[in-house]
Order: structure tokens, then sequence, then C-alpha cells
């Protein structure tokens, strides 16, 4: 399992409640928002690293 660690957020106040409105309409959290957002803009400018698949592990 993944470790999860905290890390306190400053945002503006605008950006925080759409944010929040977002993550209702998608039934997350929004730590769990913010958290879906990040990934995505990291997976897609190519800064995390790809998941190992069952079939490349037993290579």
């Amino acid at each position: 399992m993944t470790e999860k660690k905290a890390y306190p957020l400053r945002i503006n106040a605008d950006v925080l409640a759409a944010a929040q409105r977002w993550a209702d309409d998608e039934l997350r959290s929004l730590n769990a928002q913010i958290e879906y957002v990040l990934r995505d803009a990291l997976r897609k400018a190519g800064r995390l690293p790809r998941p190992t698949t069952d079939k490349e592990s037993k290579s």
C-alpha cells in the first residue's frame, strides 16, 4: 500500500469552493479530488512512473 503524507495547502477561497463543487459532482471527497487532479496532470506531463503490470513483474 502506498504511504500517504499530510501536507498543509494554502489555496484561494474561490478555487477551493470550485474544487469542492467538482468533488461533490464526482462523488469524491475534496482531498480525493485534489489528489485525482494532481495525479492526472502529473501523468499527462510524464512526471509519474508507469505502474508495473503483473506481466512486467514476471518477466
